[in-house]
């Protein structure tokens, strides 16, 4: 992870018609980092991250991609640098999980490049980065909600970006997917790929991110590494939950447990 930043924003006003939910935020996301956006529901992790994947346009202030609004780029200039994976993406009906990810190459193509054995060996890998090299022929719609979230993960890692934003990517997934799938974001991440995350998990977030962003109603409460976020006293002011942070024996990374409440 550098000090430099290619996705940024600032003094970002944005939400939705009925309310603004972000109020003159600033963030900059560390290339080469896995940066995790948690904190207590409808505190704007979500908007936060739409804004950035430019599905949201602001009211105030700008989101720079290498120091341009990427409300002036090009859509297939802007998919080639940063892909998404939204919550709750619909297929179309009747296709298949190979079909599904191959549209993650769609930015690659034009009018002179056609499908090719890049494209061919790019959704190949995605499909066993997810472990669905078994399901690619099934349809979308006969997957279980864990396989269909690893479907759509697939597809965003076949697009090959250096950015790529994970809408809560671990949302469906057992225990044992969701512990595969933020290996493979911290084996991304080693690859030399930025990645954005929103998780709900606050053990996953200390465990697996490299810089972490704690959100509450709309601003930046904390920011900074596991050891800096995951303290008592941003947890009980983030979370409102008094909690003992313990060091992880299997990673020395901040372990929160939650105190019994007292009646």
């Amino acid at each position: 992870m550098t000090d430099e930043y290619r996705l940024s924003a600032s003094s970002l006003t944005s939400g939705y018609e009925e309310r603004q939910v972000l109020e003159d935020l600033t963030i900059r996301i560390p290339d080469g980092s896995f940066t995790v956006i948690m904190g207590p529901n409808a505190c704007g992790k979500s908007t936060l991250l739409r804004s950035l994947a430019r599905l949201i346009k602001p009211t105030g202030g700008q989101v720079l991609l290498d120091g341009e609004s990427i409300f002036n780029m090009p859509t297939k200039e802007l998919a080639r640098t940063v892909g998404l994976l939204p919550q709750s993406a619909i297929a179309p009906d009747g296709i298949t999980v190979f079909d599904l990810v191959s549209r993650g190459r769609h930015p690659h193509q034009h009018m002179f490049k056609r499908w090719g054995h890049e494209d061919e060996a790019a959704v190949r890998s995605a499909l066993e980065n997810t472990g669905m090299t078994q399901l690619a022929s099934r349809e979308v719609d006969a997957l279980s909600g864990g396989q269909r979230q690893r479907a759509w993960i697939a597809m965003a890692l076949a697009q090959e970006t250096p950015l790529l934003l994970l809408d809560e990517p671990t949302t469906y997934l057992d225990i044992a997917h969701q512990i595969e799938i933020l290996e493979l974001c911290s084996r991304l991440q080693r690859e030399g790929r930025t990645l954005v995350a929103v998780l709900h998990d606050i053990n996953q977030v200390l465990r697996y991110a490299s810089h972490i962003v704690a959100m509450k109603d709309g601003r930046i409460a904390a920011e900074g590494t596991a050891e800096q976020v995951g303290t008592e006293e941003t947890i009980r002011s983030v979370f409102g939950v008094d909690s003992r942070v313990i060091e992880d024996p299997e990673t020395g990374k901040p372990l929160m447990i939650p105190k019994a409440p007292v009646h």
